[in-house]
């Protein structure tokens, strides 16, 4: 990896009131009535440095929640310089960030700045490592809706930092049709029809050949394949033949994903890369002012 950033659009906006939000709950959380360590032994208005740097390679996310953090915090801070933004990949010994201020704000800070710098960015390190093994092929990574929950909007945009791409936000914004809803609706082609009746965008969920050769009659233009092997999945594909967009999901692991975008798959889906995230190693160093 190098230490140069991946130029990239924005991928992180930290000014969603549900984000606000959760900082203030994290501080809270973490301070209640008051850091006791700190307040015994850093006398007040002590000045000092710190510096966030990587423990090893990854790819940054979340970096833009500091200035955040440290407003709502309330304490003085006299410079907040981020040297990363989110998407940059970053080798072992990096500083993505220096802080300068009043001592007790820093050290108050420190944990809650590096639980969302280390989630967000084992989310983007394990995207990017998904997304590097579908090189060479046409297939996107997705994510899910299996998220922490309240971290949804930060853990979807850490994904995006990863290089993969956000699929619904939740039940609201997009039609996701799936065997339980087939089940409840009378069929398939009774669920498409319901859905087209919307005129919202849909996709539908096929468990059998039957099943996709009566969605494609009903006019089904995206199609979630679930649980199939490689070779299954391949022979699914090839038979809709450009007919609909395909998505692979279930138990599709980093192991396997190069084999399932090899299959012609145009996505491929994953909960893993936010319900089973590993959070990468960051760590805070402070130095007198």
């Amino acid at each position: 990896m190098t230490n140069a950033s991946i130029t990239r659009e924005p991928v992180f906006d930290t000014s969603a009131p549900e984000i606000e939000q959760l900082v203030r709950m994290a501080l809270t959380e973490d301070i209640g009535s008051g850091d006791v360590t700190t307040q015994a032994t850093v006398e007040p208005g002590r000045q000092a440095k710190g510096a966030f740097r990587t423990k090893q390679p990854l790819t940054l996310a979340g970096i833009e929640m500091l200035p955040l953090i440290f407003r709502l915090h309330g304490g003085a801070v006299s410079a907040l310089n981020l040297q990363h933004a989110s998407g940059a990949q970053l080798d072992a010994g990096v500083v993505v960030a220096r802080v300068e201020g009043d001592a007790r704000t820093l050290l108050e800070c420190e944990r809650v700045s590096l639980n969302f710098l280390q989630r967000l960015s084992g989310i983007a390190t394990l995207t990017s490592a998904y997304v590097a093994k579908t090189s060479g092929t046409h297939c996107r990574i997705l994510d899910t809706r299996k998220t922490t929950p309240g971290w949804r909007k930060l853990e979807k945009m850490a994904v995006r930092a990863g290089g993969g791409v956000n699929h619904r936000q939740g039940l609201f914004d997009a039609i996701l049709i799936k065997n339980n809803h087939i089940t409840a609706a009378g069929g398939i082609t009774a669920a498409i029809r319901a859905a087209q009746a919307t005129g919202l965008d849909f996709e539908i969920e096929v468990r059998t050949l039957t099943e996709l050769d009566e969605a494609l009659a009903a006019g089904a233009t995206k199609l979630l394949l679930d649980n199939l092997t490689p070779e299954e999945a391949r022979d699914w594909v090839r038979h809709i033949n450009g007919r609909a967009s395909t998505e692979l999901s279930g138990n599709i692991t980093l192991e396997s994903v190069a084999e399932y975008a090899k299959t012609g798959a145009d996505f491929v889906s994953s909960g893993a890369l936010t319900h089973s995230v590993t959070a990468a190693d960051l760590h805070f160093l402070v130095t007198p002012g």
